[in-house]
């Protein structure tokens, strides 16, 4: 039996709105996955720490609050000076389109806009992470 993938889920910043995060949690959780869900209002240097101290595949953040071109390039550059570059990001929340690109190439692997199918998010980290359907 192999051990599950670990994925953080986070909310960076003052959003106080969890709702989308907490859904795909549960998602993430009921396809297998081990989820940690570091709760509201965490800073860019706190999600890369429990990111380390949980030793995470994965870092999912979520942002409603307009603060995602700030706060999802900072978690990255946490996480690289932390020594866990490798760590895969992906993001979702209410970003504008013409964010999504940028994001990317600030290190953000995926971004997922509202209404997206919990099914999509657990399949592409099925791929990304290496495991089988």
């Amino acid at each position: 039996m192999t051990t599950p993938k670990r994925v953080l889920i986070a909310k960076p910043g003052l959003d106080g709105h969890d709702r989308g995060a907490k859904v795909v949690a549960r998602a993430l959780r009921d396809a297998g996955f081990e989820v940690i869900y570091t709760g509201l209002r965490q800073t860019p240097e706190q999600v890369a720490t429990a990111a380390v101290q949980e030793d995470v595949d994965a870092v999912g953040l979520s942002s409603l609050s307009g603060a995602h071109l700030q706060l999802f390039p900072k978690v990255v550059e946490a996480l690289r000076a932390a020594g866990a570059g490798d760590v895969l990001v992906f993001g979702g929340g209410v970003i504008p389109q013409e964010d999504v690109v940028r994001l990317q190439s600030e290190g953000i692997e995926r971004i997922f806009l509202p209404g997206t199918d919990t099914r999509e998010i657990v399949a592409f980290l099925r791929e990304k992470l290496g495991l089988e359907g």
